[in-house]
């Protein structure tokens, strides 16, 4: 039986609206913010033709084994276990957002992506609003930050159904400075969108990916890892945005080989998450600490919580601050 840790289920669906004031008035990019890396691939479809961000390796391994190597790439590609619903229950308040067109399908319908095909990026969407529709004082980033065999008229549908589905919920491009809880609320803002293309920069309510920087060690070594963590946590405070902690290590082609019949679940995070964990916890949010902060696999562990009570450390710096 598959039994679900602490923290997870609807402990945290509230956690922003129930934030000390202190906290409200604090800009967003100073608190701590709980975050999943390629959100919304908890579902693949292992019938599906393989995904356009593939390299040829993988495309050549998939024609020349079709149904076998794509259920090991299922193995490898689906870095959440928590549906869309879930990882917002449980918290998680940034989703970084890959997405693709299914080359020769007929029509400009957009799915997530990583390595095969997902959910339809507009059901996701839905189910996101659904849930900012029943808790109105939390807040969503979502970052596109990855677009795959997409022409133009696949991100003018793209961005014309964010708008038709947020609608007045949608924030407008502003100085990041100004973003806080009380601000958003006041003006009933429950959406921040980072779509890293050209073709929105024209839109009011889209942001440029220059606000949303996060770094990528790409290794697959926790040491290394850190070191990159804390060396670009150490230049944020210049570029005045909000920042994204991705506490994530990637599978290279040799890892996959090795991890063949694991998967990255098993392979790579389970061992080395309670070493990564114990770095996160030991962080703290402010002027030139972590923002956002991204983990494969946000039901592993307490993820959630453990990065919102992060924002404690602030509540008592500003508790000792002389009169």
């Amino acid at each position: 039986m598959k039994t679900r840790p602490a923290g997870i289920g609807k402990v945290n669906a509230d956690w922003m609206g129930s934030l000390p004031s202190q906290l409200r008035a604090m800009p967003l990019k100073h608190l701590a913010v709980p975050g999943s890396h390629d959100s919304f691939t908890f579902w693949v479809d292992v019938h599906a033709p393989v995904g356009p961000d593939q390299k040829a390796y993988v495309k050549y391994l998939a024609t020349m084994f079709s149904v076998l190597a794509k259920k090991v790439m299922v193995k490898w590609s689906m870095t959440q276990n928590l549906t869309f619903r879930e990882q917002l229950d449980a918290g998680i308040r940034y989703f970084d957002l890959r997405v693709s067109s299914k080359p020769g399908e007929v029509g400009n319908e957009i799915y997530f992506i990583h390595g095969l095909f997902g959910h339809k990026v507009r059901d996701g969407l839905l189910e996101i609003n659904s849930f900012l529709s029943r808790h109105k004082k939390e807040v969503v980033f979502l970052d596109f930050n990855h677009y795959y065999a997409m022409e133009e008229d696949h991100h003018m549908y793209l961005l014309s159904m964010l708008q038709d589905v947020f609608g007045s919920k949608l924030c407008n491009n502003c100085m990041v400075e100004n973003v806080t809880l009380e601000y958003l609320w006041e003006k009933k803002y429950q959406v921040i969108v980072f779509y890293h293309h050209p073709l929105a920069e024209d839109i009011p309510v889209m942001w440029p990916g220059s606000k949303i920087p996060a770094p990528w060690a790409n290794t697959t070594e926790p040491n290394k890892l850190i070191q990159f963590l804390e060396t670009t946590l150490k230049e944020r405070a210049k570029k005045g945005s909000f920042h994204v902690t991705q506490a994530i290590l990637t599978p290279r082609v040799n890892t996959v080989a090795l991890g063949f019949f694991w998967g990255l679940r098993n392979y790579l995070v389970e061992r080395n998450l309670p070493f990564i964990m114990s770095w996160v916890e030991t962080q703290r949010p402010g002027v030139d600490g972590v923002n956002i902060i991204t983990s494969d696999f946000v039901d592993l562990t307490d993820f959630a919580n453990i990065v919102i009570k992060l924002n404690n450390l602030l509540l008592c710096e500003h508790n000792h601050k002389p009169r």
